[in-house]
């Protein structure tokens, strides 16, 4: 029973979640929000692994978590170099 209400909680964060990643105001709020998004949905795979009994759930939770990460990064940097060269075209 805890697990499910734990299933439906996560759930609800992830909704919030993907709310303000569409009304963010700043593309570091979307970015934030979208690795938010991300951390519930690695929670969530393991939940669903422990409420199956799947272990190997657990193996794609943490390759999930593992791109997740890469590409928060990878978006950050992206966004730090287009800013920074529109900084630079202003100039």
């Amino acid at each position: 029973m805890i697990l499910i209400a734990t299933t439906v909680a996560l759930l609800a964060v992830m909704a919030m979640a993907m709310i303000r990643a569409f009304a963010g105001p700043t593309i570091f709020d979307r970015v934030l929000a979208g690795n938010l998004f991300g951390t519930k949905v690695v929670l969530l795979i393991a939940v669903l692994g422990f409420l199956f009994g799947r272990p190997d759930f657990l193996d794609v939770a943490l390759t999930y978590a593992l791109i997740n990460f890469i590409s928060v990064i990878g978006v950050l940097r992206f966004v730090e170099i287009t800013k920074r060269s529109t900084s630079k075209e202003e100039k």
